[in-house]
């Protein structure tokens, strides 16, 4: 037979023990708890400043994920040190989805080899929720030129040697410029421009014979009448631009697809990281979605966040060789 005292003290080690039990699974449960709920907000960290193509398209996102889910979702723009302050901010906050990264893949995967001292690693310090959409670098010169193919401009800038020059504002662009003059076998000479509106402007002018930029710039001004977009970098023509050809089409081998994605910090549970997803996914589906990313020079692309997650990494070790190739130095 028990004696009393003993039972007591047995009855509470069983009430503590289901109780701290059961606060374990409060406490997971809480920590997995949704933000994707109705009136809650979250916040879109934009890597560019408002106005640029980036922040545009993120803008277009939040509108339609506020849409979808009746949340408020507020665009941070952080620019500045080739997007890393962005994605550090997003690393440093909170893991609760409430704080979501959109941005370039590429451009996150690229940074891990262009800093001599990166201050995270992409691969393991964010959490892809999604794939957003494809889209290439683009070859353009000035809509007056005599030139309406690569061929005709490979033959034009042989010719001139070194005298001749070509403009890039961003490291895609510089890459895709890089390899075009080593696989043409061209002297060109690169100019850097702190924009693409600057390298448009001196194209204009006369003083570059191309330039390579974002597909979503140089298709806007293209539709502009200011440049003709001679290639795509991608090795297919994109959906959304049909009748563009690709570089390797006009004898210039090149597979560079550039593609965007949204990410939250490492360490979110899994439920939210899902759920994003699911949210993502609906406002890519929507016909309106489609035809905006097509306006932009986009594909839209839709995946897990696990092959998003691999998409970021193989994009981190294919960009080791673009940037050894463009032969690009840390800073």
């Amino acid at each position: 037979m028990v004696s009393r005292p003993d039972f007591t003290r047995r009855a509470a080690i069983a009430v503590a023990l289901t109780t701290g039990i059961a606060a374990c699974f409060l406490s997971a449960d809480a920590s997995a708890q949704s933000v994707l709920t109705k009136g809650r907000q979250v916040s879109f960290i934009c890597a560019f400043p408002p106005g640029s193509g980036a922040d545009v398209q993120v803008r277009y996102l939040a509108e339609k994920v506020a849409a979808a889910t009746g949340m408020t979702v507020v665009v941070e723009n952080k620019p500045g040190a080739a997007g890393n302050i962005a994605a550090e901010h997003v690393v440093r906050s909170k893991p609760d989805g409430a704080t979501v990264y959109v941005h370039s893949g590429t451009a996150t995967a690229g940074n891990m080899h262009l800093l001599a001292k990166p201050p995270f690693d992409v691969r393991t310090s964010l959490q892809a929720v999604a794939s957003i959409s494809t889209a290439p670098f683009v070859l353009t010169v000035d809509a007056k030129s005599p030139f309406k193919s690569v061929q005709e401009l490979t033959a034009h800038l042989k010719a001139q040697g070194a005298k001749a020059s070509y403009a890039s504002s961003s490291t895609s662009g510089k890459v895709m410029g890089e390899i075009y003059k080593q696989r043409a076998g061209l002297e060109t000479v690169e100019v850097s421009y702190r924009t693409g509106q600057d390298a448009m402007n001196d194209m204009l002018g006369g003083n570059v014979a191309f330039s390579t930029d974002n597909a979503a710039f140089s298709f806007a001004q293209q539709r502009n009448g200011r440049v003709r977009v001679l290639a795509v970098s991608s090795a297919e023509r994109m959906k959304a631009a049909p009748e563009i050809p690709t570089m390797k089409e006009q004898g210039v081998e090149m597979d560079q697809l550039g593609w965007w994605g949204a990410f939250v910090a490492a360490g979110t549970p899994e439920p939210i990281v899902n759920e994003w997803n699911a949210v993502f996914a609906k406002v890519l589906n929507d016909p309106a979605t489609v035809e905006f990313h097509k306006s932009i020079g986009a594909d839209i692309l839709i995946a897990s966040p696990k092959d998003t997650q691999d998409r970021l990494r193989k994009s981190v070790d294919e960009w080791e060789e673009f940037v050894r190739i463009a032969k690009i130095p840390k800073n």
